[in-house]
C-alpha cells in the first residue's frame, strides 16, 4: 500500500473519470456496433441468379434476357435488375455478355446500327462490338464487352457475376 494518501478531490476526481468513461463506452459501443456488423457478415459473391430463359430456346442469335434479384446493403433491401445478351456460339457453348460499354458505361443492343449488322452497337459515341464482344478497334471502347459465368439448371439459364470476357482472344 502506497503511504501516499489521496486527497478527497483526487478520489472524486478518479470516480468521475472512471464512471465517465464507462457511460460513454457504454454509449458508443452500439453506435460502433452498428457501424461495423455489416462489414463482418460474409456474403458468397460468387452466387448465380436464375432468369426466365430456357436455354432449349437459345440460339446463335443474341436475345436481351432481362433478371433481377434481391441485394442488400446493410440494412436496406433492394431489387436489382440487371440485362445480358444471351446466344450459343459455333461450339454450342451458351454466351452471355453484358451490355454495358467499356467506353462510358451507355447500354449497346444488338443489331442496333443499320450500317453495322450482326454487331454490338453503342448509341452514345458510335462504339462497335463484335459478336464475341471484342471491341473494333477505332471505335471510342477501349475494352471488350464483360461475359457472365453461365449454368444450366433444370433447363433454366443461370448467370453469375460479371467477369473479364473469356471469349476474346
Amino acid at each position: 500500500m502506497s503511504k501516499q494518501r489521496v486527497s478527497r478531490r483526487q478520489f472524486l476526481n478518479y470516480t468521475l473519470t472512471g464512471v465517465g468513461g464507462f457511460m460513454a463506452a457504454g454509449m458508443l459501443m452500439p453506435m460502433v456496433r452498428f457501424a461495423v456488423d455489416p462489414m463482418l457478415k460474409a456474403e458468397a459473391s460468387g452466387k448465380f441468379r436464375a432468369t426466365k430463359q430456357k436455354v432449349a430456346e437459345l440460339t446463335n442469335t443474341p436475345v436481351r434476357v432481362d433478371f433481377e434479384y434481391e441485394q442488400k446493403d446493410a440494412w436496406y433491401t433492394s431489387t436489382v435488375t440487371h440485362t445480358a445478351w444471351v446466344f450459343k456460339n459455333k461450339e454450342g457453348e451458351i454466351v452471355a455478355l453484358s451490355p454495358v460499354c467499356k467506353h462510358l458505361g451507355c447500354t449497346v443492343n444488338w443489331n442496333g446500327d443499320k450500317n453495322n449488322e450482326n454487331m454490338f452497337y453503342c448509341p452514345c459515341h458510335g462504339g462497335l462490338y463484335h459478336k464475341n464482344g471484342k471491341n473494333v478497334p477505332g471505335t471510342p471502347p477501349l475494352g471488350p464487352l464483360d461475359s457472365y459465368p453461365t449454368k444450366e439448371k433444370d433447363g433454366i439459364l443461370y448467370l453469375g457475376q460479371p467477369e473479364p470476357n473469356k471469349y476474346v482472344k
